[in-house]
């Protein structure tokens, strides 16, 4: 769900700074800005714990365990999560605390839980305060946040593990107990917020026609400032105007708490970015579900200038407020959608030589990863958690699969199956094809988007709950971009992403006509449109490293899912609220 309503450039452009003087062009809502920008899936999990047949460190009585959540950062750097409560005398605990994380659909989260008995000395004080060097270490568990997600009942149980930095008696023991993660999304993340706003009489900012008014709405912080949430499209020329409906989270709009403070902004946008605040209102959503059902108007107020008194500047109605429970990503994951990965690998003379160090497909043999390699890396292990069998196809396009064959624009670089196992099997299979295969050209996407395609439709006949996702990675200029779009509009029906990296430095300009950001693709008779957006283009110089390379990538993977989703009418089992 967007932060975002925008229908004219003027919109995109009219966060600014929410005050009673004129708006500096620097001081924008980067909170909003930030929301736009990434457009990734970010769903706030709970998380319980529980653990079997811990260790016993104390003489007279049972261990009192304590959990304590750390993440590991993409630096190997470990940050702390939180703390559960100390469970007194007990071997099999079950603790009451949940801990909460940002679930990121487009990261590796790598989490992890250690365990520890707390000393009698230290009961009664607060966990946090809790001196960890100074207890018992009882064991530890490390997982992908993904893997508890993907689980059966998003439970993972796994058994404990000694560590290297405690004790060496733990160390030696062959049975340190076993501890189970439960996953739980948090309700209010799947909560849609509609709200249908309008003004009248406001105040007119603009000398030779009417205010170009807006909408912001912000959540109040503990400090008393407010954080932006969400911004209107800007109406041109009216004092009296009617916005297309807000569409937020009920999370991302008040943290799921209805009372919560909130604060709606009418603005006169300007071109320079210095926008004039007409007036504003403070309101909870519980009010504005109240004001709807009445029908009634609410005053904007703005403090004059040197006075304390607020003066009235428009009126404010809220139309309708609707609470409606969308289906999510994780609920379809839940009910066994996986999603299935598939790499198609750019094999064109213009790569340069393998053998060659100024080649792209260069292997170096200190083991340092290619432009391909990486990206092979970077989407791999991000997707392959989301696929139970863990089986790849690995496809080339625009090379010579032996010497007596003809250039193909699809060919298995698999060499005993259709499939391999891990993104190190797809990179092994790579491996092998630069050594044997003969490079050509040109560069040419539509087979392998035809293949794919028809694996999609496959899993439609069989009713397979399977998502395809291709990854194209190349080097070169598309030679085939009506053909690539004529396949890709035909793709858009069937459950299937293409995600395409540009490596090398070519000049990548016509790949954006295939990403359908800007307009929907049609086919070359102009019959038939694109259903929906399925493709994502990255050029590798435009990241900043592997983690850049897979944010960008998949940031619009899990909504381009549910709006195919949506546009099949496809609920997930069991799932609370349905698009049908």
């Amino acid at each position: 769900m967007g932060a975002c309503f925008s229908d004219t450039r003027g919109g995109r452009e009219a966060v600014g700074l929410v005050s009673d003087r004129k708006c500096n062009q620097n001081d924008v809502f980067e909170a909003v800005h930030a929301l736009s920008r990434t457009g990734g899936l970010a769903s706030p999990i709970e998380l319980s714990f529980s653990a079997s047949r811990l260790r016993d460190h104390d003489i007279m009585s049972k261990s009192d365990p304590m959990l304590v959540l750390s993440m590991k950062k993409k630096d190997g750097t470990i940050e702390e999560v939180g703390r559960t409560e100390v469970c007194l005398n007990s071997l099999d605990p079950k603790w009451i605390t949940k801990l909460q994380v940002l679930y990121n659909f487009e990261e590796v989260q790598i989490l992890l839980f250690q365990v520890y008995d707390i000393d009698t000395t230290f009961h009664g004080v607060q966990t946090q305060k809790i001196q960890l060097q100074q207890q018992d270490f009882l064991g530890q568990m490390e997982c992908v946040l993904s893997q508890v997600l993907t689980m059966p009942g998003q439970s993972l149980t796994r058994a404990l593990q000694p560590s290297k930095v405690h004790d060496l008696e733990v160390a030696g023991m062959p049975d340190l107990g076993t501890l189970t993660v439960r996953a739980e999304e948090i309700v209010h993340s799947k909560s849609i917020v509609e709200i249908t706003a309008s003004c009248s009489e406001l105040e007119n900012k603009d000398f030779f026609s009417k205010s170009d008014p807006f909408l912001t709405i912000s959540k109040r912080n503990e400090d008393g400032s407010f954080t932006p949430v969400f911004k209107t499209e800007v109406k041109r020329n009216t004092l009296d105007p009617k916005w297309k409906p807000i569409k937020i989270t009920l999370q991302q709009l008040c943290n799921g708490d209805k009372d919560y403070p909130l604060k709606f902004d009418c603005l006169n946008f300007n071109g320079n970015g210095r926008h004039d605040l007409i007036g504003s209102l403070q309101v909870s959503l519980n009010s504005i579900q109240k004001y709807a059902k009445e029908s009634a108007e609410l005053n904007l107020e703005r403090q004059s200038s040197g006075t304390s008194t607020n003066k009235i500047h428009g009126r404010i109605r809220f139309h309708n407020c609707n609470i409606s429970v969308r289906p999510s990503f994780l609920d379809y994951l839940h009910s066994g959608y996986e999603l299935s990965f598939l790499v198609a690998i750019d094999f064109t003379a213009s790569n340069g030589i393998p053998s060659q160090r100024d080649s792209l497909h260069y292997i170096d043999p200190t083991g340092r990863l290619n432009a391909y390699q990486g990206a092979i890396c970077a989407v791999g292990e991000v997707l392959e958690h989301y696929d139970t069998d863990r089986r790849f196809a690995v496809w080339g396009f625009g090379g010579k699969p032996s010497p007596e064959q003809p250039v193909s624009h699809c060919f298995n670089l698999c060499r005993d199956s259709e499939e391999v196992v891990g993104v190190a099997g797809i990179l092994e299979a790579y491996s092998q094809g630069i050594r044997s295969i003969r490079l050509a050209g040109p560069t040419i996407f539509g087979p392998v988007i035809e293949k794919a395609s028809s694996i999609a439709k496959q899993a439609v006949d069989r009713n397979d709950r399977k998502y395809v996702v291709l990854l194209i990675i190349t080097d070169g200029v598309i030679t085939d971009l009506q053909e690539s779009i004529n396949a890709l509009v035909h793709a858009s029906s069937f459950p299937m992403s293409v995600l395409i990296v540009g490596v090398g430095g070519a000049d990548f300009s016509e790949m954006e006509h295939l990403d359908g950001d800007r307009a929907r693709l049609q086919t070359a008779d102009k019959n038939r449109l694109s259903v929906r957006d399925i493709v994502q283009f990255v050029p590798l110089r435009d990241a900043a490293g592997a983690a850049s390379v897979a944010s960008m990538l998949l940031a619009e993977l899990p909504m381009q899912f549910l709006e195919y989703m949506k546009l099949m009418k496809i609920d997930p089992p069991g799932a609370r609220g349905a698009f049908s």
